[in-house]
C-alpha cells in the first residue's frame, strides 16, 4: 500500500508541475501579445470605399423577359417547320439566361445549344462563320465551352455583343441558325 501512495504523490507532483508550467507559458503569451501592441480584441471593420467612375464600366444585358421572348420566338420558328430543337440564350458573359427544350428534342441538343450560344457571343459572329475559321485556326475548337457548328447567332446592341442564341436539334446547322436568327429578329420588334 505504501507503494501506491508514493505513485499517487509522484503523480500529483508531476501533474502539479505541468499545471504550473502551463499557467506560466499562458501568462508569458498574454504578456508578449500586449508587449507588441497587438490588440487581441476584435479588429476594426474595414472601411468601405467607393470605386472612382474611371475605374468602372457598364455593360448591357438582356432582361429575362427579352431573353424568354427571343427563346420562345426561336422555338416557335422551329416548330412551324416541324423541327424538334433546344434553344439557349446566354448573356454577354456566357451565362445561361434561358433554355427551352422543345418537345421531342434530342438529349444532346440542350448542351449543344448552350455551347453554340456561348460561341456566338464570345466572338460576336454567327457560328457558321466561325466554323469556317477552323481551317486557319484549328485550335479554336479546343477552347472549353465552345462548339463551332452552325446554329448560334449573336445579339448586339450598338454594335457590341450582349447575348447569344444557340439552337441545336434540327437536321442541319443551317436550319438551327435560321431559327436562332428568328429569335434575334424578335428582339427588334
Amino acid at each position: 500500500m505504501k507503494h501506491a501512495k508514493k505513485a499517487t504523490s509522484r503523480t500529483r507532483a508531476v501533474t502539479g508541475g505541468a499545471i504550473v508550467a502551463a499557467l506560466a507559458l499562458g501568462g508569458f503569451g498574454a504578456y508578449s501579445a500586449s508587449a507588441t501592441g497587438e490588440n487581441t480584441a476584435a479588429a476594426p471593420a474595414a472601411e468601405a470605399a467607393e470605386a472612382d467612375a474611371k475605374n468602372t464600366t457598364r455593360s448591357t444585358h438582356l432582361t429575362i423577359e427579352a431573353a424568354t421572348k427571343a427563346a420562345q420566338a426561336t422555338l416557335d420558328a422551329a416548330e412551324k417547320e416541324n423541327q424538334r430543337v433546344s434553344v439557349a440564350v446566354v448573356d454577354r458573359n456566357g451565362n445561361t439566361v434561358v433554355t427551352l427544350r422543345g418537345d421531342g428534342a434530342g438529349p444532346q441538343s440542350y448542351e449543344s445549344a448552350e455551347k453554340k450560344a456561348y460561341t456566338a457571343v464570345s466572338w460576336n459572329a454567327p457560328t457558321s462563320v466561325l466554323a469556317g475559321r477552323l481551317a486557319q485556326a484549328p485550335n479554336l475548337k479546343d477552347i472549353p465551352g465552345t462548339l463551332f457548328l452552325a446554329g448560334g447567332a449573336p445579339v448586339t446592341a450598338k454594335g457590341a455583343p450582349i447575348a447569344g442564341i444557340g439552337v441545336a436539334g434540327a437536321p442541319s446547322g443551317d436550319l438551327d441558325e435560321k431559327f436562332a436568327r428568328a429569335g434575334v429578329a424578335a428582339l427588334g420588334k
